[in-house]
């Protein structure tokens, strides 16, 4: 399945493949898809915010041959966009 379809509602939600993690009172959750030849950088991002949980989700185009190497980036691009973005994040 293509990425323009994940994107626009044509694939499911990704898997989450390791346990979540709490980094600045944002919980980050990896789900590197599975794509070929490797596993596309994907991660939600979800924070509390006046009692409703938000949500975020995070995909980039870089892609890793495994996917403990790609469950860290994603983790890692992830705490980099919560660095730069904050609560504006969720708009």
């Amino acid at each position: 399945m293509s990425l323009f379809k994940k994107l626009f509602g044509g694939g499911s939600a990704p898997k989450p493949t390791a346990k979540s993690e709490t980094y600045k009172d944002f919980k980050i959750t990896p789900t590197p898809a599975k794509e070929t030849g490797g596993y596309r950088i994907s991660a939600m991002i979800e924070k509390d915010i006046d009692g409703e949980v938000k949500t975020h989700h995070v995909i980039r185009a870089d892609t890793y041959g495994d996917e403990q190497t790609a469950t860290d980036a994603s983790i890692f691009k992830a705490r980099q966009v919560i660095d730069e973005q904050g609560d504006r994040l969720f708009g």
